[in-house]
């Protein structure tokens, strides 16, 4: 899953981007992520005063989970970064047993990530049909 540039294929006509335009989606990513690991320690409180409360076991998954989102913000730049954003959201949306808003959370921040790989996937597609502005001359 791995971007590739039109520079890296030979038998593109088109001229590079002139600017990198996967630093920016590698920027939302991982502004998504840390977003997310607010929402998630945020979610501490209501988990501990709403429904069966806050157990050792919900609130360090619901730490780590934030932690390990922390933590995936910074290694956006690797070609295995979609699918550990993918293994964090099933994690979130595992997290029903927190608390079922955890889980919907989860689901709504899944939507979310759908969106920014058809972003990826409609960004490629401009890249190797040379339709970026910096790729016209």
């Amino acid at each position: 899953m791995e971007h590739s540039s039109a520079s890296e294929s030979p038998d593109t006509p088109f001229n590079p981007p002139v600017r990198d335009p996967w630093k920016g989606l590698r920027g939302v990513m991982a502004g998504t992520l840390l977003l997310e690991a607010i929402v998630v320690l945020l979610a501490l409180p209501v988990v501990g005063t709403v429904g069966p409360g806050l157990t050792w076991v919900s609130g360090g998954y619901l730490v780590v989970l934030a932690l390990l989102m922390i933590g995936g913000a910074g290694v956006q730049r690797r070609p295995w970064a979609p699918y550990y954003n993918f293994a964090l959201q099933l994690l979130m949306i595992a997290a029903w047993f927190a608390h079922p808003a955890i889980g919907v959370l989860g689901l709504l921040f899944l939507g979310i990530w759908c969106y920014i790989y058809f972003l990826r996937r409609q960004m490629r597609f401009r890249i190797e049909h040379g339709l970026l502005p910096g790729q016209r001359d």
